[in-house]
């Protein structure tokens, strides 16, 4: 489980009904407007996906490098995909509305997950790294019932020990959601160790990957990281 083999990405090519445009959003959230965009995907979507932002207080935002690679992976008909793909700003950063909290910004992360059903009546990828992969673990599978209609759940650098917060994440063991666990084998804020045992504790199905070489920014390693993502979307989603 501690290993890491990255699959090819899918054949697929690309035409004009699947580009990629970008629009603003209105996403209301529980604590007022969320900043949020949408980066449009192909008519023929299987699936539509969110992508959540790491800590705020750290200068995470929706632009961050990670979650701009990871929507990349999801929503560019180059990997194979072409979903539409949503990012948002948590409560209090950018433009949105609310104050950071540190742990109510589970509830921005359903907010957006209620606009995409709502938008496009499919099912849903929802994806997070750090500290947006830990609101994003909470609001599928943290209120003891799990989201109906999320069909894969991706922790991008899910973090247990940081500046701000030890995390937990006891109510994995009970989620049956398909869940990747995609991080660098130095990540600083969640020692190999200690996400093994994270990983080892939640429900299947789910699959532990470990980056060789990569903290846990993915610095330099952007690309493998986009290809172990792919990769596994490919197994599980076909």
């Amino acid at each position: 489980m501690s290993g890491m083999s990255a699959l090819a990405a899918p054949n697929w090519t690309q035409s004009s009904e699947a580009r990629s445009l970008v629009r603003s959003v209105r996403l209301e959230g529980p604590a007022g407007r969320l900043e949020a965009l949408l980066n449009e995907g192909s008519p023929n979507a299987r699936f539509a996906a969110l992508v959540c932002h790491p800590h705020p207080e750290g200068g995470g935002t929706l632009h961050n490098k990670v979650v701009y690679h990871a929507m990349k992976v999801l929503n560019d008909a180059r990997w194979g995909w072409a979903l539409p793909v949503l990012r948002f700003n948590f409560r209090g950063t950018g433009l949105s509305q609310g104050t950071h909290d540190g742990e109510a910004e589970a509830g921005d992360v359903k907010a957006a997950m209620d606009w995409l059903e709502n938008e496009y009546k499919l099912p849903l990828v929802v994806a997070g790294f750090s500290f947006g992969a830990a609101m994003a673990a909470s609001a599928c599978c943290g209120d003891g019932e799990e989201a109906r209609n999320v069909r894969a759940l991706i922790a991008l650098g899910l973090p247990t020990e940081s500046e701000f917060r030890t995390y937990r994440y006891p109510f994995l063991a009970h989620c049956a959601i398909p869940k990747l666990f995609l991080s660098g084998d130095h990540d600083e804020y969640a020692p190999a160790e200690q996400l093994a045992q994270v990983a080892g504790s939640a429900a299947n199905p789910k699959r532990l990957l470990l980056l060789p070489g990569s903290d846990h920014f993915f610095r330099g390693r952007l690309a493998p990281m986009q290809e172990a993502l792919a990769g596994w979307l490919e197994e599980e989603l076909q």
